[in-house]
């Protein structure tokens, strides 16, 4: 008779041990994690990009506005004022037209003088490495184109270009009569902000008809 076997309590089941990872899923998740940082910082970049596009825009329409509200409201003013020129005591009339430079006077001069004027000479014109001067003297006064001071310096202006209206509609390149001013004025602006030429329509600037003083 075979003896009993002795009785051996249950064994428990041993814990399993701790999941991790291998490296080959540590690789993937950090290839995972690499590709979504680059779509992220792409995208950023992309944002940056369109708000510095945006705000040279709106510096760009700020710039033009400006110009052509000075430029409209100074020359859409013009008078016709008779003065001397020079050393020349007869009175003849200040205004002087070609196609690169405008001399003339204003009852809105671009930049309003100190005091109370009622007439101002003003000069436009190009100047190469300088842009668009600006010069005003107030009159009365003896020279008032040639000793006009200069008020504006914009350098963002690469061109500038006049031309004239006259009694039949057609228009002139050169303004030459002594006695009346154009019935408008064009007024063409090459503008380049940041390297980049800014294409702007040209400005018809009709002027009043009054008669000389």
């Amino acid at each position: 008779m075979t003896a009993p076997r002795p009785h051996c309590p249950p064994r428990e089941p041993r814990a399993a041990p701790p999941a991790g990872f291998t490296l080959v899923e540590l690789l993937m998740a950090l290839a995972i994690v690499g590709a979504l940082l680059v779509i992220a910082f792409g995208g950023l970049r992309v944002v940056l990009a369109a708000t510095q596009r945006g705000e040279e825009r709106v510096e760009v329409h700020q710039h033009v506005r400006s110009l052509a509200t000075i430029l409209t409201r100074s020359v859409g003013a013009t008078y016709p004022y008779k003065g001397p020129m020079g050393q020349n005591p007869e009175a003849r009339l200040l205004f002087q037209g070609t196609a690169s430079k405008l001399e003339f006077v204003t009852q809105a001069p671009p930049f309003p003088l100190a005091g109370t004027v009622a007439f101002t000479a003003v000069v436009l014109e190009h100047v190469e490495g300088e842009g668009l001067v600006i010069k005003e003297r107030a009159l009365p006064n003896w020279n008032p184109f040639a000793d006009a001071a200069v008020v504006l310096r914009d350098r963002a202006v690469t061109a500038l270009t006049f031309r004239y209206m006259d009694q039949s509609g057609s228009w002139q390149p050169t303004w030459e009569d002594d006695n009346s001013t154009p019935g408008a004025i064009e007024v063409a602006v090459g503008l380049a902000l940041d390297g980049h030429q800014v294409p702007l329509p040209p400005l018809v600037v009709p002027l009043k008809v009054t008669p000389p003083e």
